[in-house]
């Protein structure tokens, strides 16, 4: 019976059948259902990365930063991990493992929890979400994974990793253009709002003829979007729908706030109301603004 109450930790079975996850809640959870004794060093050569890990590069002046941090002080909070048939695999921590062997340590404090696959593809995801932003390609291949392994709707994604639905689609829309559009992206050549656009277009030939227009002519997004609308580019998905009014006024300025913001924006006799799906998406845009609770 304490096995199986050990398995994952009282109340962690709950917090994942929940419809948002928080990674520093379950680490608390986790962390607080840990007795001193649970705790144990692990070899660093024991441990394997979580195979559903959705990052493929780190940042080295911040691992490097890290491990000068735990070359002076050690590691203050244990890794969580998963026992293999050789070794173990990283649930949470895989940043600390690594700035840990460039400090030269030979093992870390670690905490066993049994997860399943789909809770480790989970946390690996939220890690990286919620600790340190995935580039934007690995993000949608993350999201890519969940929907189909989970078999989620974006909805439930959305809902399930704090993201407004918007975004969401957005990202994944960005896995329709080609290689080399979504090397343009990571390095910083075209900004989401681009690819936004972009992604909805049917010819290859004309996604890439856009995006290099984009960054030779430093073309913004509004251009874009009227660039576009001429009929000779042919949509993914033909929207075919009525006219509706548009306040051309504050319309630019629509634009900008719902590129910035990434969710729907409406300005209307002198207020801007700005949409928000839940609690973690409101708390997003307030980051983004700048503004704290």
């Amino acid at each position: 019976m304490e096995n199986k109450k050990r398995a994952l930790g009282r109340g962690l079975e709950q917090l994942f059948n929940t419809e948002n996850l928080d990674l520093d809640t379950i680490e608390r959870q986790i962390y607080e259902d840990t007795s001193k004794d649970e705790i144990i060093e692990v070899n660093l050569n024991e441990l394997r990365a979580n195979p559903y890990q959705p990052r493929k590069t780190f940042n080295d002046e911040a691992l490097q930063e890290l491990s000068s941090s735990i070359k002076e002080h050690g590691v203050f909070q244990p890794i969580i991990v998963k026992k293999s048939i050789k070794g173990y695999e990283i649930i949470a921590g895989e940043r600390r493992v690594r700035a840990s062997k460039l400090a030269g340590l030979e093992k870390i404090p670690a905490i066993v929890r049994d997860f399943s696959d789909e809770q480790m593809m989970e946390i690996a995801l939220l890690e990286n979400l919620q600790r340190e932003n995935l580039n934007v390609i690995e993000e949608a291949l993350a999201y890519k994974s969940l929907i189909e392994k989970l078999m989620l709707t974006q909805e439930q994604l959305s809902k399930r990793v704090g993201k407004s639905r918007s975004h969401i689609t957005n990202i994944l829309g960005i896995l329709r253009l080609p290689k080399e559009i979504q090397d343009m992206i990571v390095e910083g050549k075209l900004t989401m709002g681009h690819a936004r656009v972009i992604s909805k277009l049917e010819s290859i030939e004309q996604m890439m003829m856009l995006a290099d227009k984009i960054i030779n002519d430093k073309l913004p997004v509004r251009e874009l979007e009227h660039i576009t609308e001429d009929r000779t580019f042919e949509r993914k998905v033909k929207i075919d729908r009525k006219p509706k009014e548009i306040n051309k006024e504050y319309k630019y300025v629509e634009d900008l706030l719902r590129d910035k913001l990434d969710t729907k924006v409406k300005i209307k006799d002198k207020k801007i109301e700005i949409s928000f799906n839940n609690t973690a998406d409101l708390n997003r845009i307030l980051e983004i603004i700048n503004i704290k609770e």
